[in-house]
């Protein structure tokens, strides 16, 4: 069952939501626009994804514009999150002004807004009305431009970092080899390597001694 192009329609979860308007995801074709508190918006693991990577397909090119909350850079998955969709071509800006839990629009056409979940389920309402695009969007833009690139607000602030993380950044500074940082920390040396390729991106080093000094100079160790 699909939509109906004259009417605004409210869905039921998130497979709902990809059932009958993930086509309209995948037919962007002009502009993806989307501001959310956070990046835990969807409750059903891989349903966005699968959206996302239809979108990607259908329109590699596509310009893309994510607006966030700082909550959305709350701890190291967040932010690793955050930094690939910025290096797959979207620009991704951060504002303190409060924003509702999710809200897209697709080619100035087409607006889902989410609200909360409602016992485990939350209702997107797909919105047509012209006129009401017209405002959800002016409101977007509006807060836009007073919201700081993801880059520039990353460089004001250290990462939020988990007690592992400091320890594997402690035993780079001591200039353990990584067989011995691992057994100490009871890693295989591939999930060890793995962990200091994170901690070096969220840190945005090229190399492990530019990971210690950047985080000298934020007070990470």
């Amino acid at each position: 069952m699909s939509l109906d192009l004259d009417t605004n329609v409210t869905l039921r979860g998130d497979d709902e939501l990809a059932r009958r308007a993930g086509h309209l995801f995948a037919g962007t074709r002009e502009r993806f626009v989307c501001a959310a508190a956070d990046l835990r918006t969807w409750a059903m693991p891989g349903v966005r994804e699968q959206i996302v990577a239809d979108r990607r397909r259908s329109a590699p090119d596509l310009p893309v514009f994510k607006l966030y909350n700082p909550q959305a850079l709350g701890d190291e998955e967040s932010e690793r999150r955050l930094i690939e969709i910025a290096r797959h071509g979207a620009r991704i800006r951060i504002c303190a002004t409060p924003l509702p839990h999710e809200t897209i629009i697709i080619d100035d056409r087409i607006a889902v807004l989410a609200g909360p979940p409602a016992q485990g389920v939350r209702e997107y309402t797909v919105v047509r009305s012209p006129a009401v695009i017209q405002g959800v969007a002016s409101l977007f833009w509006a807060t836009w431009e007073s919201a700081a690139d993801l880059a520039e607000y990353r460089r004001t602030r250290p990462p939020v970092l988990n007690a592992e993380s400091r320890e594997i950044l402690r035993l780079l500074g001591d200039g353990l080899k990584d067989e011995t940082a691992s057994r100490q920390l009871g890693l295989s040396l591939r999930t060890y390597r793995r962990r200091v390729a994170e901690i070096l991106t969220l840190l945005d080093a090229d190399s492990r001694f530019q990971a210690g000094r950047r985080a000298h100079a934020l007070g990470l160790i």
